[in-house]
């Protein structure tokens, strides 16, 4: 038993045979063939090269089946996690630079021990923090800014990021109108016919797979990439050379300033350990102008990137000579260009003048590393560390409660058993295995868990099957995938978070409770609007969540009872019924506890002053599951003071643990022994005759369980 604790996976073959060995070899290389395209187009949505989405498909689906408790649940890149990967590391460094790759290497291993930890110490319930409505909001936001970010790989446009997502969206659609490049697009628009066509023809053929195959055939076919180098001198252009060389010398400052700033910093901190007050003053003051200079030589390089993206060229290919480059529109008479469209190359970086990268086609995947990772342990800083653990608490929860929401819908068709802490363990076991592998984070797909259930598997040895073929790719089948455009990979993405997009979340919340639809739209509106800083759309989701719960915990229902027509005693307000004058019942929903103790005292004054001919006062209990030593002093002066102002009070329907808080605190003797029943209709029947004696009620709301005698 405590074997199978240690290694779930033991529990795979009892009752396993060829046939299920079988089923379970074809289910993995099925979801191995969506896997594969899937991961190079999340991996890129991260901000890493597409190859490391295939490091991270071949070490986390097979830990995460060997060490988790769902049998079917696909692990690997996702979506949402990948976005927020990208938007947990951006302020750390350059996309797709080596330090932003060992960020992401050493955020899966935070993420893993996180999520390990969670499931070792038994505490996946602190995934209810997450509430349904906030994880509605945010996944409806995370597939529109998703879908969104892969708009300038679909129509060939390059643009510097702004500080708000929409910002960055808006020009790429001016760039679009403008510099679309239509090869780029009509494969892009390719892959989209291909997917969806496959999709509703015939969904059991793999359609990303055939959308990724056919449009890699035909770039290597057409000869869709096409790019060059070429000297300075080879641009017939003055303005255009000038234009370049200002540039460069903008963004050549930046890195000798940037080493400076962390020298500063350095500094700084010596000088707070030291509590040199002056030198703290003085090195800040360094600190802010770096900072304030860093900026503007940032903005200066954004300004003349953009002029430079934006400059079109056509080449002229001279016998024997290198490819001149002239501005669009003014070839010199004679000379016959070559047909294309030639843009520069322009990342962060200054440009190399005697080695200028230009782009005469559509961009492609590239050169993709043969073999496996080398497996090492991501090198641990902890400041960035620091920085980066709210990041990787959320993409945990969020992460665990993606896997666990596909495992437990799938178990519901297969009846099998799960437990969440150990999908915990096997998710965290997944991320640090990752880790080491090159791995960013991962976590349970929905698509190709599908496929997964779908196709029969058995066991989650189908994961292993997945993960061997992700191996095989490594080794030996990278260069079929150098010609893999881009814009296909970005439509790979934004068909497979179509998805998450779930209008009606909002509506079923909002009539579930209008509050829950709130907040739902309002941590939607909120993740975009602060994109690509997702996390604090969610954050203010939780808050909002949290002040919810609080207010109702302070303010809970407090409801007087009267007999409907049913015989069942309900809400007055709600079902608009008549009170009985002598007699109130008052129900209290919720625990009863120091920040709501006052709510029920003020409720129950409220009412004695309303009603004049109060005779008696009964609380019915039934929903009180819990009380604590303000509650029950609350109850004790409620005694006091009702009984002093001449009315009786009474209780009824206490549970186990309750009476026995009443019991320590000698409540019971309080109150007294007579005054405590079982039942509302017990305390109705007891106290009916005495509070009526005198009465001139015609009819009183009560009579229908105990009459008159």
């Amino acid at each position: 038993m405590m074997l199978a604790r240690l290694f779930p996976f033991i529990d795979w073959f009892k009752d396993y045979n060829k046939s299920s060995l079988r089923v379970d070899i074809i289910s993995g290389i099925t979801v191995a063939l969506v896997l594969i395209p899937q991961s190079m187009a999340y991996a890129q949505l991260a901000g890493l090269p597409p190859y490391y989405g295939l490091y991270a498909s071949f070490l986390p689906p097979m830990i995460a089946a060997l060490f988790g408790s769902s049998r079917q649940l696909a692990t690997g890149p996702v979506a949402v996690v990948s976005l927020m990967t990208s938007a947990s590391l951006e302020p750390l460094a350059a996309a797709g630079s080596e330090g932003y790759i060992a960020y992401a290497i050493l955020l899966a291993l935070i993420v893993g021990v996180f999520q390990f930890s969670l499931g070792v110490l038994r505490l996946g319930l602190v995934v209810n923090f997450l509430s349904h409505p906030v994880v509605n909001g945010f996944t409806n936001a995370a597939a529109i800014i998703i879908a969104s970010s892969q708009l300038s790989k679909i129509f060939g446009v390059y643009v510097d990021k702004g500080e708000h997502h929409y910002e960055t969206i808006i020009s790429v659609v001016q760039a679009a109108f403008c510099y679309t490049h239509w090869p780029t697009f009509f494969m892009g628009a390719l892959a989209f016919a291909v997917m969806y066509g496959l999709k509703w023809i015939s969904p059991k053929v793999p359609n990303v797979l055939v959308a990724v195959a056919l449009t890699t055939i035909i770039s290597w076919a057409f000869g869709f990439e096409h790019t060059a180098t070429v000297d300075i001198s080879s641009i017939e252009s003055p303005e255009v050379m000038e234009l370049i060389e200002q540039y460069n010398y903008k963004v050549s400052k930046i890195p000798s300033l940037e080493e400076e700033r962390t020298e500063v910093s350095n500094a700084l901190d010596k000088a707070k350990k030291s509590h040199d007050i002056v030198s703290i003053l003085d090195v800040e003051h360094a600190v802010s102008v770096l900072n304030v200079s860093i900026e503007g030589l940032k903005h200066e390089g954004h300004l003349y990137r953009e002029k430079i993206r934006k400059l079109l060229f056509e080449g002229v290919n001279e016998h024997d000579g290198p490819l001149r480059l002239y501005p669009k529109g003014k070839l010199p008479p004679g000379k016959e260009g070559d047909k294309r469209t030639w843009r520069i190359k322009v990342g962060n970086k200054s440009l190399k003048t005697d080695n200028l990268t230009v782009i005469g086609g559509g961009a492609v995947v590239g050169v993709i590393p043969r073999g496996l990772p080398s497996l090492d342990m991501p090198k641990v800083n902890f400041n960035v560390i620091m920085h980066l653990l709210p990041y990787a608490a959320i993409i945990s929860l969020l992460g665990f409660m993606e896997a666990i929401s596909i495992a437990k819908a799938m178990a519901a068709k297969t009846g099998q058993r799960l437990d969440p802490n150990q999908e915990l363990i096997g998710q965290g076991l997944a991320n640090i295995c990752g880790a080491i592998g090159k791995s960013y984070p991962t976590s349970g797909s929905f698509s190709r868990s599908a496929i997964n259930l779908q196709s029969g598997a058995v066991s989650g040895f189908s994961s292993v099957i997945t993960s061997i073929a992700v191996v095989i790719v490594l080794l030996f089948f990278t260069p079929l995938l150098y010609y893999l455009p881009q814009s296909v990979l970005a439509a790979v993405i934004m068909m497979a978070v179509i998805g998450l997009v779930n209008v009606s979340g909002f509506i079923h919340a909002w009539k579930a409770q209008w509050y829950d639809g709130a907040i739902s739209i309002f941590t939607f509106i909120c993740t975009l609007g602060f994109a690509p800083h997702l996390d604090r759309g969610i954050m203010i989701g939780v808050i909002l969540s949290l002040m919810v719960f609080w207010y109702k915990s302070m303010r809970p229902t407090v409801a007087s009872l009267a007999r409907h027509e049913d015989g069942a005693f309900r809400c007055v307000t709600t079902h608009g019924l008549n009170e009985c004058e002598y007699v109130a019942m008052v129900r209290f929903d919720g625990q009863l506890f120091f920040a709501n103790a006052s709510y029920l005292e003020d409720e129950i004054m409220n009412l004695m002053a309303a009603q004049k001919k109060l005779k008696h006062i009964i609380i019915v209990s039934n929903g009180i599951n819990d009380i604590d030593a303000s509650g029950e002093e609350v109850l004790s002066l409620l005694v006091d003071r009702v009984r002093s102002a001449g009315l009786d009070i009474s209780i009824s329907g206490v549970n186990e643990s309750v009476m026995e808080v009443f019991k320590r605190t000698f409540f019971r003797e309080k109150i007294g022994e007579d005054h405590i029943y079982p039942t509302m209709e017990n305390a109705i029947c007891s106290i009916y005759e005495e509070t009526h004696r005198e009465s001139q009620e015609e009819l009183c709301p009560l009579m229908q369980v105990c009459p008159l005698a």
